[in-house]
């Protein structure tokens, strides 16, 4: 049994796809089966909605396995490969096993010994996990969709961990960087703006040109 905030969709145990992935879970608690109560330590609360967050939906298979669904990148439903979430009120030594089960790509450097990456807020410097503890394969119960598995285990109760595809560049971080470029005044970067995203973001065209100032198109 779980418990969602009432902004995502329900996701009870009869949903055996993906087709009700909604937005990103925010505060999900994951209930044992039966359960009723206040959450206890170890009852664990997933969370995505956050800048560059990605996690849409949380399966308890059983008391240290999670089914984990990543929504679809915008206007492009089948693309689906980013994920980026956080994970709190772990127990101290709990083991768990994520599986990340709608991977849309069929090769990933997970086969060749990449990792996700893995932070908490006592840890604030980005790591990855051992490869030794990473699994890339097909899976004939989500549809033979590819799945990346991991184990891990929490060691410090009072952190907020957060596991990700690999190192997370966010869009605002992006824009600091280019406003900083911009009041350097240097005369051979160029930054305007082309238009805006679905989403309302600003789309900037970036031209670099010599340093005389001769624009290269």
């Amino acid at each position: 049994m779980a418990e969602r905030s009432q902004t995502a969709p329900e996701a009870g145990n009869d949903m055996g796809n993906d087709d009700a992935i909604g937005g990103n879970v925010s505060k999900y608690i994951v209930l044992p089966t039966g359960y009723c109560g206040q959450p206890k330590k170890g009852h664990l609360i997933f969370d995505a909605c956050f800048e560059s967050g990605n996690l849409g939906r949380v399966d308890q298979v059983s008391e240290f396995e999670y089914d984990l669904f990543i929504r679809p990148d915008t206007c492009n439903p089948r693309f689906r490969v980013w994920f980026n979430f956080t994970v709190e009120n772990v127990k101290e030594s709990q083991r768990v096993i994520f599986n990340i089960v709608n991977f849309s790509k069929t090769k990933s450097l997970y086969r060749d010994g990449m990792a996700p990456m893995v932070k908490s807020t006592s840890r604030p410097k980005w790591q990855r996990l051992p490869p030794k503890n990473v699994y890339y394969y097909r899976c004939p119960d989500h549809r033979k969709n590819y799945v990346m598995s991991f184990a891990f285990c929490f060691d410090r109760e009072e952190d907020i961990y957060q596991f990700a595809y690999c190192y997370p560049y966010t869009y605002t971080r992006f824009q600091h960087y280019l406003d900083s470029l911009q009041k350097r005044n240097l005369d051979y970067f160029f930054r305007e703006q082309l238009g805006q995203s679905v989403q309302q973001r600003q789309l900037d065209l970036l031209t670099i040109t010599s340093p005389a100032g001769k624009r290269s198109w």
